[in-house]
């Protein structure tokens, strides 16, 4: 059951994380993006790579606490 959960989250955060990737980099330039005002010292893809990590564990967070809030409280409490 916990395999089958875990699936639950990723495999529709991946896809997110697909989707927003392609999203944002539609109209952004990895090179023009700047962190805490200096230039990016990355490729494009690293900048790429990180980019859709990060949106993919921030889709999994979602993804989860959806996946906990939809539990039965007998559930939650064991």
């Amino acid at each position: 059951m916990l395999a089958q959960r875990w699936m639950w989250i990723t495999w529709p955060a991946f896809l997110v994380a697909g989707l927003l990737e392609v999203l944002v980099f539609a109209f952004v330039d990895p090179h023009d993006l700047h962190w805490f005002g200096q230039d990016l010292d990355l490729s494009r893809q690293a900048i790429y790579t990180l980019a859709f990590f990060a949106f993919w564990v921030l889709a999994m967070v979602s993804s989860a606490l959806t996946a906990l809030l939809g539990l039965s409280s007998a559930e939650v409490n064991r």
